[in-house]
């Protein structure tokens, strides 16, 4: 799927969530952005999304955390851009031309991309239907990056919390001397 597509399910999903998301308790569902890292399939909230690039040139930073790929400029903007694979302690794999960028926001002027594998589709998950993720870790920093998981289409979707994730990452963003 391009992301030019999920750009316009996200226009069109945001115009509809405010009135499906009060219809009833039973019924009250999320959008999700979806994307596949390492043959896993994941999901932010499609809120939290503000844009999906293509992967283009990022420009390293000397001395930053190994999962900082650098940074992008961004109409004028400088976006930092973090390598899921290396914060998820997953194998490397050379960018292609299904490479994407999911642009989050950080905070009110700032973004953060996150390089993933390929980007999915926007889905509707219940929220009756999320079950509370497994522990997985004993690393209390990283353990708060899953919010839940849940099946869609018969597939296990992994529900990431990116605001733990952003302040996992924001030290590190706070230290640049941008």
């Amino acid at each position: 799927m391009n992301s030019e597509r999920v750009e316009r399910e996200m226009k069109v999903s945001s115009k509809t969530s405010v009135r499906s998301r009060t219809i009833d308790k039973d019924s009250e569902f999320n959008q999700w952005v979806t994307f596949n890292i390492n043959n896993e399939l994941f999901a932010v909230d499609a809120l939290q999304v503000r844009e999906v690039l293509k992967y283009s040139e990022i420009t390293p930073v000397p001395n930053s955390n190994a999962y900082v790929c650098g940074l992008i400029n961004l109409r004028g903007k400088v976006v930092t851009v973090i390598d899921t694979r290396l914060m998820f302690t997953l194998p490397h794999k050379a960018p292609d031309d299904k490479t994407n960028i999911i642009l989050v926001d950080f905070n009110e002027e700032e973004m953060v991309g996150f390089v993933v594998d390929t980007v999915g589709e926007v889905v509707n998950i219940l929220i009756k239907s999320i079950e509370i993720a497994p522990k997985l870790t004993d690393n209390d920093t990283k353990r708060g990056f899953v919010k839940g998981v849940s099946y869609y289409n018969n597939t296990l979707i992994i529900l990431l919390e990116i605001k733990k994730i952003i302040s996992y990452i924001s030290p590190a963003l706070e230290d640049d001397p941008l």
